[in-house]
């Protein structure tokens, strides 16, 4: 899913969300960052969890991870903002060595990410010698550069399949893991990262949300756990909980991930009701209009991957998008 920003000049659809109070307050900050976008040639790409103020008044592309990791292959601006987390940052970099790569924020971490090292990634490959290994995005450049092919949580599935062999390291996430291993004859070896917003849904909830609003659709990312999976209508990616929304126009629906997305998807369907069981991501919460502003302003802060790495790393990455495009070539 993509998005193009409004102008300085025009009025704000993101005027509707915003309460007027606050308007007043973040409009000129809004237009600063536009102003400051046309003189840098640059572009913002914000993940789907980032709070409506980045997602709707400063962004140019929006998305999950795969979305983004091929608006940054697309993209022809000179500079380009990451409104998510280091990892993703990290990838655009990988995919554009020329271009300058701008995080707003240096504690945008990722608790997954943070999960493995490289090394690890090494002495997985010693103890399972010729099984290759496949490492979702949310992974730093150095585990990447590890990695035959990366995935996301859009098409593990798909990536894991592609290899043509009977067994897979997968990691770093078990829980996304093992949602994948369920759907595919090919045996997974786990790592045992999680994503700490995710992890925290339970069964419980999901079965509170049905016996409290009656006939609610239930939408799950696939870094949940396998019961909570098991009690949902519908899993999958960001992108894919988007397309579910969109396809059902359900009358009740529970996104049952970060909850910003919540915010940001619904007033794309106003027809629908959003229950929001919210779990934040303390990292995506790092990037505010603010450091997006005094990104652009004093051009910080420049992310650089050794070129040893990146060149590994890219190989992995445009491996997965190969798989993308294959898979819409085929549809």
């Amino acid at each position: 899913m993509t998005t193009t920003s409004v102008s300085a000049t025009s009025p704000s659809p993101l005027q509707q969300f915003v309460p007027a109070v606050e308007w007043m307050v973040i409009e000129p900050l809004i237009e600063e960052i536009q102003d400051l976008k046309k003189d840098r040639k640059a572009v913002v790409l914000a993940h789907n969890y980032q709070v409506p103020t980045i997602y709707r008044g400063v962004a140019d592309f929006t998305g999950d991870s795969l979305a983004l990791a091929r608006q940054a292959v697309a993209s022809e601006a000179e500079v380009i903002v990451m409104a998510g987390v280091y990892f993703m940052a990290e990838t655009a970099k990988i995919l554009n060595p020329s271009r300058t790569v701008l995080i707003p924020s240096l504690q945008a971490g990722c608790s997954l990410a943070d999960s493995i090292t490289a090394e690890d990634v090494r002495s997985l490959r010693r103890t399972y010698p010729g099984v290759p290994v496949v490492s979702y995005v949310n992974t730093s450049a150095a585990v990447k550069a590890e990695t035959d092919v990366c995935c996301t949580s859009a098409n593990a599935l798909q990536v894991v399949e592609s290899l043509g062999v009977p067994r897979v390291i997968f990691l770093p996430d078990r829980y996304l893991g093992r949602n994948v291993a369920a759907q595919t004859e090919v045996e997974l070896i786990l790592w045992e990262g999680v994503c700490e917003v995710h992890e925290h849904f339970t069964p419980e909830q999901i079965r509170g949300l049905r016996s409290d609003y009656a006939g609610i659709k239930i939408v799950a990312h696939p870094e949940c756990t396998p019961e909570v999976l098991a009690e949902a209508d519908f899993s999958g990616s960001t992108s894919g909980m988007i397309d579910y929304v969109a396809r059902n126009q359900p009358q009740r629906v529970a996104l049952i991930t970060e909850c910003s997305m919540s915010d940001n998807v619904a007033a794309d369907f106003p027809d629908v009701q959003f229950v929001r069981p919210c779990n934040l991501c303390p990292y995506m919460k790092r990037i505010t209009l603010e450091g997006i502003r005094d990104a652009l302003l004093q051009r910080q802060y420049v992310v650089e991957v050794d070129a040893d790495i990146a060149r590994r790393a890219r190989s992995a990455v445009e491996r997965m998008l190969a798989v993308g495009r294959a898979e819409q070539r085929a549809a």
